[in-house]
C-alpha cells in the first residue's frame, strides 16, 4: 500500500508553505512594534526548515528520475 499523498503533491505543499512563512516573516520583521504574539525568529526557521524539506523533496525526485 502506497503513501495517501504522492511526492509531487508533499513538494507543492512544502513550496506554498515555505513561501507563505517566509512572506509572513519578511512582513513582520519590518514591523518594529510588540503587538503581535509571534516569535519572529521561530517562524523565519520554521519557513526556513520547510524551505530545506522541500529541495530535499526536489533532490529525491532528481535522483529517481536520473
Amino acid at each position: 500500500m502506497g503513501l495517501p499523498i504522492t511526492l509531487w503533491e508533499l513538494r507543492l505543499w512544502l513550496a506554498i508553505n515555505a513561501i507563505l512563512l517566509l512572506i509572513t516573516s519578511e512582513l513582520l520583521y519590518s514591523h518594529h512594534g510588540k503587538a503581535f504574539m509571534i516569535n519572529k525568529r521561530r517562524l523565519r526557521m520554521a519557513a526556513l526548515i520547510l524551505g530545506v524539506a522541500f529541495m530535499i523533496t526536489v533532490l529525491i525526485q532528481a535522483y529517481q528520475t536520473w
